[in-house]
């Protein structure tokens, strides 16, 4: 019989390494996009795959999985509908997603990493540490699961949860990959962003991997001293690092950048702020999107008066750059990073035991 902790954790996999999986154990070929197709409608047992015969179903109950996390806790807003979910993953692990209602349709935000090691000071993420990245597979699996807990259909993917996707390079874009895929979820890549505190490695990396996905780069900045402040990378790239990395990538890509631009009363919030962002952005092609900041525990910073956002927001517009105010979610559920997968370690309940790699390699029952 096999070993449980050796289990293949399929989602993980593209057709092509379902193909070689397959015929690794005398199945055919064309199986694996019947696999592939069966994942992304979110089965959860190989009992739901009802094209593949009993024996090969029971096979790779033996051989593999396609399910690592269960939903641990889940709120819902009253306020807008907003849905966050706290992720337990099967090593014991708890991750955090979101799911937001927008005209257009439904959007996940989804993590990256178990933790973070960024340390912004503003952010909840960082607070309870760092524990492993999560794999490509894992990263999936969290669309898929507020699909079918939901009974929707996402169409916009965020890469904006917890952690720092290009720290998690080659599994976050093999995600990227498995979710555009046309057997599977087939998500556009137009339809898909990655958000980075400002690795400047990973933003060029980025530029080339031939696919128009959209970047948000967490600037949070007018200037290197600020940031460095608020942000401990910014003391290893600079902004005029970040700004000529963002340029590459509009130019390879012809894609817009956002700049997230989260409003701290006191700290970089003012109008000489406002102006200086302005003159470091202008002739990019760019968006900026002031984000009224979420309280934090722990923390003293304090969300910008309403006033002072509209006067901030005019006046980059008034410079010619484009700018909007991310229209607050889920205030009532926390449902800002981090905040819930926090406020549940700090509780007591078992949580985050410190296991796995910082390769992606997992730890738990389904899967090496």
């Amino acid at each position: 019989m096999a070993n449980d902790s050796v289990k293949r954790y399929l989602p993980d996999m593209d057709i092509g390494e379902l193909e070689e999986f397959l015929t690794g154990i005398g199945q055919k070929k064309y199986r694996a996009k019947q696999i592939f197709s069966w994942i992304a409608k979110g089965a959860v047992d190989f009992d739901e795959m009802t094209d593949l015969s009993l024996q090969l179903r029971e096979e790779l109950k033996l051989l593999a999985c396609i399910s690592c996390l269960n939903i641990r806790k889940k709120l819902e807003s009253a306020i807008d509908g907003t849905v966050k979910y706290l992720f337990e993953l099967d090593d014991g692990n708890v991750i955090e997603s979101v799911l937001m209602e927008y005209n257009h349709g439904y959007t996940a935000c989804v993590s990256s990493q178990v933790g973070c090691k960024m340390g912004c000071s503003f952010c909840a993420s960082t607070i309870s540490g760092f524990r492993r990245n999560l794999t490509a597979g894992e990263i999936l699996e969290q669309i898929l699961a507020m699909q079918r807990d939901h009974g929707i259909k996402v169409s916009n993917v965020v890469v904006m949860g917890i952690g720092e996707p290009f720290d998690n390079y080659d599994n976050v874009i093999k995600f990227l990959r498995l979710a555009n895929s046309h057997h599977g979820l087939n998500v556009g890549y137009r339809h898909m962003t990655v958000s980075t505190c400002g690795l400047v490695p990973g933003i060029l990396r980025f530029a080339d991997e031939g696919f128009q996905a959209n970047l948000a780069i967490s600037l949070h900045a007018p200037n290197d001293r600020i940031r460095a402040k608020l942000m401990p990378v910014g003391r290893k790239y600079r902004i005029d690092k970040i700004i000529g990395a963002s340029k590459i990538y509009t130019e390879k890509t012809n894609r817009r950048i956002m700049f997230e631009y989260a409003l701290i009363e006191g700290v970089n919030d003012s109008l000489e702020n406002a102006a200086e962002l302005a003159f470091l952005l202008k002739g990019l092609l760019c968006l900026v999107n002031l984000i009224p900041i979420n309280p934090v525990k722990g923390t003293s910073y304090r969300q910008s008066r309403r006033t002072r956002t509209e006067e901030f927001a005019a006046l980059l517009r008034e410079k010619g750059i484009e700018t909007t105010v991310r229209r607050e979610l889920g205030s009532d559920i926390n449902a800002a990073c981090g905040q819930l997968r926090h406020r549940e370690i700090s509780s007591g309940k078992p949580a985050d035991p410190v296991w796995g790699t910082e390769t992606g390699q997992r730890r738990g029952k389904c899967g090496q």
